[in-house]
């Protein structure tokens, strides 16, 4: 391959700091101002560089073409009831955004409630948080601009779609929550910024403060419910609980499962809230997560890992709170990790879990725990669900890797489960027949046991020569399931490919003591597993080193660049998306603090020894082996992993890498416009960054479309 011209970037120098004695360069600090003119020109000239590669990409134009034409199928969102309606998200195929409709009984006629693609001329603004009255007759939505965790509220009537006055700003990280008198709703928002802010900013979040808003009224007049100004890098959510009695207030103070427990009596059993709120502080520390299930008067129900890392189902009578009185309902098992649990028809418990990485979907008594009954359900994922304590029947949401799903209707009103298909999704143009999944368990570095799905046509040949997408995460509590996705189908269909995704440590996959195991000072076993995972496809002839493909987003983009920089002999094509790539001061932009509870933080003497060991940024070329073709992905509006990391790293790659004589594979980078962490981001976008990606991969490893 021809080797590029990179475009010529300034180093300063000068910029160094010091952490507990160890002096640290920081040379690209000035791409840290995404507003300054010199930071503009940057990212357009490595656009411009990296689309004058995929424009020599032969696969791109038939990738996109295809992907266009599969993609192009309904997608159903889970319906829900509120009132006597049913509600849920829709998208004929290639709408920019779904739209959120409404039936006023479950046989009706689809009527549209909002449709977002209506209010933007390129579908750049989308769906945020949202919420609907008790009634079903008020419906309070968010609306974000390019993909920003920024959201501004509005509220419409249902039955007229008559938009209503009220708007609500800076509201982030916010659910929506009505009281039952339906006369407003509980939201949580950050004050005014001192300058304009739209999502390309990089000022630090802090004072999260819950509030309440009555319908009708101004946002001046909100009232502030909760906030803890001495702590204000802690988040708090307020959950109106379903007898509408009463308001639990949980605070977090990062990304750990782990929160502080209020409430507060609504004033009534038709929740009428006219004040302040007088808060009881049920648990007042850190240790552990406590997920309001339901409650039965003054017997609260919570999912927790207290004593529990793969979590357990308690009740807690708020008259006798004292923790010796709780009582267990749903033991933690010794395999399954309890995922959540759901009231449905007034004493059942609907509890699902997961089986090494696997689905489980079971129906149990409320008061005493009793397994009654399990779901019918293949290998697979329930990625939606709705049902709650007064409903007599739950809709489910069934899917896998080749599986685009199916949502099921089920009653729960005896101890027999009789599912029937509400909805069935048909996607023409790829046959589920011909290709296969299977899980293996591999051992990494350390010899732990680490799962991993491979997904493949049963035609493979294991020669040790088929292109593999390896795909992992590795953090925040969050396990990879299987799901179905259009484009990774494409790519083991028109390009031989094989997926493999690989459920390495720093997830939820195990509970609890699986995600501590790839956090904080033990962050480098994500790093071994992954690696291990692409060992376990060479060694097993799946696949070899210049056909292995990596790819993860945000923490998983952090993995990527990790892993390039340690191995860089293992990978042919690395693709990093939305990476947190400076682990010295990611804490120091907008919500980036609140990973400090994964990652640790550089402020810390104790710390700084973790991160500076494996940060991406400060760890290139380390090896002076040539790395793989690298592909980093960010977005102008992304105000979670802000764009300055991979801006960065790409500088750095290109300084200390891509000049050398033995780097032949382009480094490259991708930045978006009008395009955020990955939400909301329209579907031809989507389907342009996707058919990008591939493209290159396909380029860089030589491979012909069929």
């Amino acid at each position: 391959m021809t080797k590029l011209a990179y475009p010529e970037v300034r180093r300063d120098e000068t910029v160094v700091d010091d952490y507990h004695g160890t002096s640290i360069a920081d040379p690209y600090r000035w791409l840290e101002d995404p507003d300054a003119p010199e930071t503009q020109a940057f990212v357009d000239a490595q656009n411009t560089l990296t689309r004058s590669v995929l424009d020599q990409c032969t696969v791109r134009e038939p990738f996109e073409k295809r992907m266009t034409e599969i993609f192009d199928y309904p997608k159903h969102g889970t319906p829900f009831q509120r009132g006597s309606r049913y509600f849920y998200f829709y998208n004929t195929g290639l709408q920019p955004q779904s739209v959120l409709y409404y039936q006023n009984s479950i046989d009706g006629e689809r009527q549209v409630l909002l449709d977002p693609n209506t209010l933007s001329a390129d579908g750049t603004l989308s769906f945020g948080a949202y919420g609907i009255s008790e009634d079903g007759e008020l419906l309070a939505y968010g609306l974000s601009q390019s993909g920003s965790d920024w959201q501004t509220v509005y509220i419409k009537r249902v039955a007229t779609g008559e938009a209503l006055t009220d708007k609500l700003s800076w509201v982030k990280f916010s659910g929506i929550s009505w009281t039952h008198d339906h006369r407003g709703f509980f939201y949580s928002r950050y004050p005014e910024p001192a300058k304009n802010a739209d999502g390309t900013e990089t000022d630090i979040n802090l004072h999260h403060k819950l509030y309440y808003h009555v319908v009708g009224t101004p946002q001046e007049e909100d009232k502030l419910c909760y906030e803890t100004p001495d702590n204000p890098k802690w988040m708090i959510g307020g959950e109106v609980s379903e007898d509408g009695a009463y308001v639990l207030v949980t605070i977090s103070e990062g990304c750990d499962p782990v929160n502080r427990l209020y409430y507060a009596d609504l004033s009534g059993s038709k929740g009428t809230f006219t004040g302040s709120l007088d808060v009881v502080k049920l648990i007042d520390n850190f240790d552990a997560l406590y997920s309001y299930v339901t409650n039965a008067g003054r017997i609260f129900y919570f999912r927790t890992n207290l004593n529990a890392p793969k979590y357990t189902t308690i009740a807690i009578d708020f008259d006798h709170p004292e923790q010796p009185s709780w009582k267990t309902i749903i033991p933690e098992h010794d395999k399954d990790v309890l995922e959540w649990a759901s009231c449905v028809n007034e004493n059942r418990l609907v509890v699902c879990s997961l089986h090494d990485v696997k689905t489980v979907l079971r129906l149990h008594d409320l008061s005493t725990g009793r397994l009654l009954a399990d779901f019918p359900l293949d290998i697979g994922t329930v990625g939606g669900f709705s049902g709650r304590r007064q409903d007599t029947a739950i809709f489910y949401q069934f899917n896998g890797f080749l599986s685009p799903g199916t949502i099921f209707h089920c009653p729960v009103n005896g101890e027999t489960l009789v599912p029937r298909v509400f909805y069935q999704t048909v996607v023409n143009g790829i046959d589920p027949s011909a290709l296969q999944t299977e899980q293996v368990f591999y051992p990494s570095k350390d010899g732990t046991k680490i799962p991993m799905f491979i997904v493949s046509k049963k035609s493979l040949k294991r020669d040790g020569n088929n292109p593999t997408l390896l795909y992992g995460y590795g953090g925040f509590d969050i396990s990879i399931k299987p799901s179905y996705s259009v484009s990774r189908l494409i790519f083991m269909q028109h390009l031989d490919g094989i997926l493999a995704i690989a459920n390495i440590r720093g997830g939820g996959e195990y509970g609890e003591t699986w995600h501590k195991a790839g956090s904080l000072g033990s962050k480098q076993n994500c790093f071994d597993d992954f690696q291990s995972a692409a060992q376990y496809l060479i060694d097993n002839k799946y696949s070899r080193p210049e056909r292995i493909a990596i790819n993860g987003g945000s923490n998983g983009g952090l993995l990527v660049g990790a892993c390039i920089n340690q191995r860089p002999d293992l990978f042919g094509v690395a693709i990093a998306q939305v990476g947190v790539m400076d682990m010295l001061r990611f804490h120091k932009f907008t919500i980036g603090h609140a990973w400090t509870t994964d990652y640790g933080c550089s402020d810390k003497a104790d710390q700084f020894p973790w991160l500076i060991k494996y940060s991406p940024l400060h760890n290139t070329a380390k090896s002076d082996k040539p790395y793989p073709a690298v592909m980093l992905f960010t977005g102008d509006h992304d105000d979670r992993v802000v764009p300055l990391h991979s801006l960065k790293l790409i500088a750095t790659l290109q300084h200390t890498v891509a000049h050398r004589p033995n780097q032949v594979q382009p480094i490259l980078i991708r930045v978006e416009t009008k395009a955020g962490h990955g939400a909301g981001k329209p579907t031809k976008k989507v389907i342009e960054e996707i058919s990008d990606m591939y493209a290159f991969i396909a380029h860089i490893m030589g491979l012909t479309w069929h």
